[in-house]
């Protein structure tokens, strides 16, 4: 299970670790380290919606998988070399569930995105920044859901040129993603996904309910047309 939506604790109820051998000796990998996933609603919520909605547009894109919320371990053999990305994507890898993500069994992701908080801000642009430029992400977006701790700009964005992170400039509160061929955006009420082709926002978990009710809605009125026009029959 790749993401857990829940206040109290990320992982809180997990099956056991997982476990590898180096050297013939058994390292366990925990899944869960009993801490909340995010700090308020506004933070899983968004990150339960950028989940969702890539999820949704890369649905029929075979060997892209996205994940959220998921330990990530980068050093075999050191299971306390971990940090938990609150999204990324990465391609050339299956779409099968995981319950951690191991580098060196998979590939380093393409774009990652964190979520900054009053307490995860400063490990967003200093720690977890060098370790994705040193892993090769190739995109690293960070915004602030507050609008309170990222002082000059709410989304921050890097692409990864000759191996260092190169800061990209946001216009107009948008930044254009090579990889996803996405307009990261802040709409000044939160960070939302737009297709330059289709010149439309990804719809949002909340819209992806809306018009399944809807759908759903037609279907049964059909339904009830049909059995109508039998009757006269």
């Amino acid at each position: 299970m790749d993401l857990i939506v829940a206040k109290e604790k990320r992982h809180s109820i997990s099956p056991p670790p997982t476990v590898s051998r180096n050297g013939g000796k058994e390292i366990y990998y925990p899944e869960s380290d009993g801490k909340p996933m995010a700090e308020t609603d506004v933070h899983v919520t968004l990150i339960a919606d950028l989940l969702k909605t890539l999820r949704t547009h890369f649905s029929q894109t075979e060997d892209v998988k996205v994940l959220a919320d998921i330990f990530f371990y980068y050093e075999e053999g050191n299971p306390r070399k971990s940090i938990a990305p609150d999204v990324m994507i990465v391609s050339g890898v299956g779409k099968h569930s995981r319950r951690t993500f191991k580098l060196w069994e998979e590939r380093p992701p393409d774009v990652v995105f964190e979520i900054s908080s009053r307490g995860t801000w400063k490990e967003d642009l200093q720690r977890k920044f060098f370790l994705y430029q040193d892993f090769g992400v190739k995109e690293y977006y960070i915004f602030d859901p507050e609008y309170d701790y990222l002082k000059d700009e709410p989304l921050v964005a890097y692409h990864l040129k000759n191996g260092e992170f190169k800061p990209v400039k946001i216009k107009r509160g948008k930044v254009h993603s090579p990889f996803l061929n996405l307009d990261i955006t802040d709409t000044g009420a939160g960070l939302r996904l737009y297709n330059p082709e289709t010149k439309k926002f990804l719809p949002t978990t909340e819209e992806l309910a809306t018009r399944a009710g809807n759908l759903e809605s037609e279907v049964e009125q059909l339904k009830a047309e049909l059995a109508k026009l039998k009757k006269r029959e």
